[in-house]
């Protein structure tokens, strides 16, 4: 069965490359610039249950915090992966991250291959060959 990976950012350029690299592995994903969006995707089940979330922590109505409780607050999500997407990089940040239920925290700015990292780590999946020698796309800074 395929993996599904729910990215859930504001900015439409971080949402924008991180659909390319996933695209470009193979990855199956579904975008949603805040986590009122998201959670309504989930409840209204237009879509099986992610097997990883990459959630930035400053989004409007409902803060990445807030969508992490949220998806442990229900079982069905039990397995869910949750890595924090975010430029806030402080130890309080990464605390607080961990506290609400995420596994790993990324900082923007991100190289693509810091994404796709997590994405083999925490799936399962075996990076495709072409990934051993990466281009120099992937390994450019984005914010």
């Amino acid at each position: 069965m395929s993996k599904l990976v729910m990215i859930i950012d504001d900015s439409v350029t971080v949402r924008k490359i991180v659909e390319v690299s996933l695209r470009r592995e193979g990855i199956e994903y579904v975008s949603y610039s805040n986590g009122i969006e998201a959670v309504r995707a989930l409840t209204e089940k237009k879509h099986v249950a992610p097997d990883l979330v990459f959630l930035d922590i400053s989004l409007p109505r409902m803060d990445g915090y807030q969508f992490a409780q949220y998806l442990r607050s229900h079982p069905q999500y039990n397995n869910t992966v949750i890595v924090m997407l975010s430029g806030h990089s402080g130890v309080l940040d990464r605390l607080k991250g961990r506290l609400s239920g995420a596994r790993n925290y990324v900082t923007k700015p991100f190289r693509t291959q810091d994404i796709l990292s997590v994405v083999h780590e925490y799936l399962g999946k075996t990076p495709p060959q072409h990934s051993q020698y990466l281009s120099q796309a992937d390994n450019e800074v984005y914010y």
